[in-house]
């Protein structure tokens, strides 16, 4: 599943060098001053990560909060019941609290077009078209390129038949439930169809619907390198193979609810000392287009849950599957 995530990432670095995505961002006075090489984006990463916890909180420094968030979470398991019955019903409050503002989010995506569309015309808009178009493109790469290939890998055999089997009666069906976690009931039907061993299905359908993210790799590395190719920042390629690893890693810890990887994009960004307020720019664009980007990124997800356990399984067992 990482291997699948990485190649992902790299084909949506691939994507978006070859044709370049601007948006209209509120830069204001910010000077943008990307990294010089791979060096100041190391030690970048390793500050960020090592920041006072109390500065990162103040400073919005996301890698720092999840790389402290990370040990207490460790440190937490040796506590008592009673810590960690606190600690779970704040996280429910927070949850909460952030199913109410999404019941809200509509409204706040319609005035982000419409100041968009006041601000600068169809220009505007066009530019957001143009970043759902590459978005689209490197998602449909990954799952009829680098999916299949890796399905024959394993099996050797023509993986096509199972891959449009997974992306119709699983990815449509994501498409319009935008959560991998509510899909879950409707992938694990599929690979009792398709004649997996329960053992596997009941375990890698669940894991896979909070890990495989395949898609939410492409929306992080594609939306930073939007703010990258808006700010003229120059990337290496090695930069953006770290990019790459680090979109991998970030889509892992995706939620599997709507909209869960673009929350991911400020991470991503800090990379290349990209500042706080455009990052989140960033991620309201990607509110906006979020009902086709959301949308597609989940069937990706969901589908390739189903399509990885099949191959697996049937790569183990020699079975073919019931198409």
């Amino acid at each position: 599943m990482c291997l699948e995530l990485f190649f992902a990432a790299l084909v949506a670095v691939s994507i978006s060098f070859i044709y370049p995505i601007t948006v209209p961002l509120d830069i204001g006075t910010t000077e943008a001053r990307g990294p010089a090489d791979i060096t100041e984006v190391l030690h970048t990463l390793f500050m960020n990560m090592v920041d006072n916890p109390i500065n990162a909180l103040v400073s919005a420094n996301y890698i720092g909060l999840i790389s402290w968030g990370t040990l207490f979470g460790f440190t937490l398991r040796k506590s008592n019941k009673a810590t960690r019955d606190l600690f779970q019903d704040l996280a429910e409050l927070v949850t909460n609290v952030i199913k109410k503002v999404i019941l809200i989010a509509p409204l706040g995506v319609f005035g982000l077009v419409s100041v968009t569309i006041a601000e600068t015309g169809f220009e505007g808009i066009k530019s957001y078209l143009q970043l759902v178009v590459v978005l689209l493109i490197a998602m449909a790469i990954v799952a009829f390129v680098v999916n299949p290939a890796l399905v024959y890998m394993m099996t050797r055999k023509n993986p096509y038949p199972l891959v449009f089997t997974c992306i119709k009666e699983s990815g449509l069906t994501a498409f319009f439930t935008r959560s991998s976690a509510a899909n879950i009931p409707v992938n694990i039907e599929l690979s009792r169809k398709l004649g997996v061993r329960e053992e596997i299905y009941s375990v890698s359908i669940p894991l896979g619907a909070t890990i495989n993210m395949a898609g939410a790799a492409v929306t992080i590395t594609i939306f930073t390198l939007a703010a990258v190719h808006t700010l003229g920042i120059e990337v290496d390629f090695l930069s953006a193979l770290l990019l790459s690893v680090f979109a991998t890693v970030g889509a892992c810890g995706a939620s599997g609810v709507a909209g869960g990887s673009l929350l991911l994009i400020p991470l991503a960004c800090a990379l290349f000392n990209i500042d706080n307020d455009i990052a989140m720019q960033l991620v309201l664009i990607g509110y906006v287009v979020g009902v086709i980007q959301d949308s597609t990124e989940t069937a990706l997800n969901s589908s390739t849950d189903v399509l990885f356990t099949a191959a697996a399984d049937f790569a183990a067992t020699k079975k073919e599957p019931n198409i």
